[in-house]
């Protein structure tokens, strides 16, 4: 009979752990079902790595494995690659990218026919309002061909290119990339990538110009690149915050609250990289 009792309270202890641990879970479970079904736009839900955030993250993991361990790892005690052919076709293929999205952008919206101060998403399925989700698609998929920079840094053996600076922004710039395609693909946000790629084709210009001539690697407007950089920041700044002041905006104003810290702190970080980059070399 005290052995029956034993199971009978163990059982009940354990009924009521399991209980504890659902009543935990299910509101996680019920944010996620939420975030990944009802919010997520149904235009774009079934396109290649949207579905669900678990493969993004998978390859994200796997991009920060390899060139934190694994690759290092391999190239340990071999010389470092000569990638000048990959790089000459790398950098074609970055300003060829970024030349047509940015072109795409101005066509699409920001050359006329979009209000700079506020523009609300067209959720529509209009071919106008496709072909704005598919380029922002367009534009995550470069974002995430953008982290093959830090694979041919390790594999050239420049580790102190692989900084935390390098690795935030490339991080930070395919996951908001992948949000914006999930639930806001279009409007007021898509001028960050349209500032972006017009900062790329100058950038990967400056790369395949030093690759060809590398007499022009240290050339004397190389940090006029990094304070484009540091423009743009400030620029998406001021344009996400003009959302605060516009109260009928029909654009989600949470955005403001990611973009306007993210930028601030990308702003900090290339400022510093440019100070000890820069400005030492002049005193």
């Amino acid at each position: 009979m005290k052995v029956n009792q034993w199971h009978l309270n163990a059982n009940s202890d354990d009924f009521m752990e399991s209980k504890k641990m659902s009543t935990l879970i299910k509101p996680i479970i019920d944010i996620y079902y939420r975030l990944n079904y009802d919010l997520t736009d149904p235009r774009t839900k079934d396109w290649f790595l949207i579905s669900n955030p678990f493969s993004l993250l998978t390859l994200l993991i796997i991009y920060h494995y390899s060139v934190h361990s694994f690759l290092p790892r391999l190239m340990a005690n071999k010389k470092p690659l000569n990638l000048d052919m990959v790089l000459f076709v790398y950098n074609i293929f970055q300003i060829v990218a970024s030349t047509y999205l940015f072109t795409q952008s101005v066509i699409l919206g920001w050359g006329g026919t979009y209000n700079w101060f506020c523009q609300p998403v067209d959720y529509s399925s209009s071919p106008h309002a496709m072909k704005v989700a598919k380029i922002m698609y367009l534009y995550f998929v470069v974002k995430f061909l953008d982290l093959l920079d830090t694979v041919f840094f390790v594999l050239r053996k420049k580790r102190s290119q692989v900084s935390f600076l390098h690795l935030y922004h490339h991080t930070v710039m395919v996951v908001l990339a992948w949000s914006a395609v999930k639930w806001i693909p279009g409007g007021h946000d898509t001028f960050v990538g349209f500032l972006n790629c017009f900062v790329h084709i100058i950038m990967y210009s400056y790369y395949l110009l030093s690759a060809l001539r590398p007499e022009y690697k240290n050339v004397w407007w190389k940090r006029y690149i990094t304070q484009l950089q540091m423009a743009q920041f400030l620029l998406i700044i001021i344009h996400s915050g003009i959302l605060l002041l516009q109260p009928n905006c029909d654009y989600p104003k949470f955005t403001v609250g990611i973009f306007v810290p993210q930028n601030s702190f990308m702003f900090i970080l290339f400022y510093d990289f440019y100070k000890n980059s820069y400005k030492k070399k002049v005193t």
